[in-house]
């Protein structure tokens, strides 16, 4: 796996090298030679402010972390740009004329930079995306309430508590009638995380708040997240089924290991609690799609893929969940939303998605 990341590297940073020697004016050896060894610095820059910041945990380890991955997003959309540019380029010739290469290759970069600035901030500043979702025989009292759904939020070395005090605040104005988190609640952070879920403490819903693990939690480690959890009024749902007001809600915590319990082993054993009732269904990753239509799930809820983030990856993951990577898909009696979540992993851009907070209306 290293040696596919350490390669994808080396190939978009020579792109970039090739694409813009011709307007640098690096002539001598020894400024390609400095170019070259910049570009090496800045690609390898995230792997090692990931160790750095999970290793050494401050001020400075964050802030490379940040911007290490600002670069890494920065590069990929000048990949793309500079690629394009390439293609005008070389049709240009093709056709006959003469395309300046100074000016086009100029253009992309710029593109390029305001992209992954718009990127920063729709990874930073939540959306509220509002659906309605209707399932059969909903008790009164769930008519026309809302559930907010919260997923990969990624709280860690970029989204601090501060961050998620706004998240809280966005969500109380909400005035749902419960609340979830659908997974990925922490990155890959050390230190005390107690305290940067505090701003937790203070969601406010009539049912509570309801929690699932997913993949980021079993990296770090699920017995030290649910520890921290239990400082907080979240509810953990364990594989359980829980009534709430008379909704069947039901929660599938993420396997710890490869060969574990799947998910849809233990959604079949639960089935018998929540068959013929109205119910909602918690698990990190839209998978299993068919069996939870099977067993007679009214709507699942779940996030993971971030809708790749970046465009145009979102077309991979789109072809890796069979379309149910983003929105809502309503198919008879059976409903599935899967987020783009919260925060980001990797690059803190999001250009082919908004970090969002989901307000579910039920009727």
């Amino acid at each position: 796996m290293l040696a596919g990341i350490l390669g994808i590297l080396f190939v978009t940073h020579w792109v970039v090298l090739v694409s813009i020697l011709p307007f640098l004016n690096a002539d001598s050896p020894w400024q390609r030679a400095a170019l070259v060894i910049a570009l090496i610095v800045l690609g390898l820059s995230f792997i090692f402010a990931s160790v750095a910041a999970h290793y050494w945990e401050n001020t400075f380890t964050r802030s490379w972390y940040f911007f290490s991955g600002i670069w890494l997003g920065l590069m990929a959309n000048l990949v793309l740009l500079f690629t394009a540019a390439w293609i005008v380029i070389g049709v240009g010739v093709w056709m006959g004329g003469i395309v300046p290469l100074r000016p086009v290759m100029v253009v992309a970069a710029v593109l390029a930079v305001c992209i992954t600035a718009y990127g920063v901030w729709a990874a930073m500043t939540p959306a509220v995306t509002r659906v309605t979702v209707h399932i059969a025989n909903l008790p009164e009292s769930w008519k026309g309430r809302t559930i907010v759904q919260l997923s990969d939020v990624h709280i860690g070395h970029i989204y601090r508590a501060e961050w998620l005090a706004g998240v809280v605040t966005q969500v109380n104005d909400l005035h749902p009638k419960m609340v979830v988190i659908t997974g990925d609640l922490f990155d890959g952070m050390d230190g005390v995380l107690e305290d940067s879920i505090m701003p937790l403490k203070d969601l406010q819903s009539d049912e509570g708040t309801f929690f699932v693990t997913g993949n980021h939690e079993t990296y770090l480690g699920v017995e030290r997240v649910l520890s921290a959890l239990r400082h907080t009024p979240l509810k953990i749902l364990y594989d359980e089924v829980v009534d709430v007001d008379g909704l069947q809600l039901i929660g599938i915590d993420y396997p710890k290991e490869i060969g574990a319990t799947t998910m849809e082993s233990t959604l079949r054993s639960l089935a018998p609690q929540f068959s013929n009732k109205p119910n909602v269904l918690l698990f990190h990753s839209p998978v299993h799609v068919d069996d939870a239509k099977q067993l007679g799930v009214n709507l699942f809820l779940a996030g993971h893929t971030h809708r790749a983030q970046m465009w145009p990856l979102r077309y991979i993951t789109y072809y890796m969940y069979q379309g149910y990577d983003y929105g809502l898909h309503t198919e008879g009696d059976f409903n599935i939303f899967t987020t783009s979540g919260l925060g980001s992993w990797g690059p803190p851009v999001r250009t082919g998605t908004r970090s969002e907070i989901v307000a579910i209306t039920l009727e």
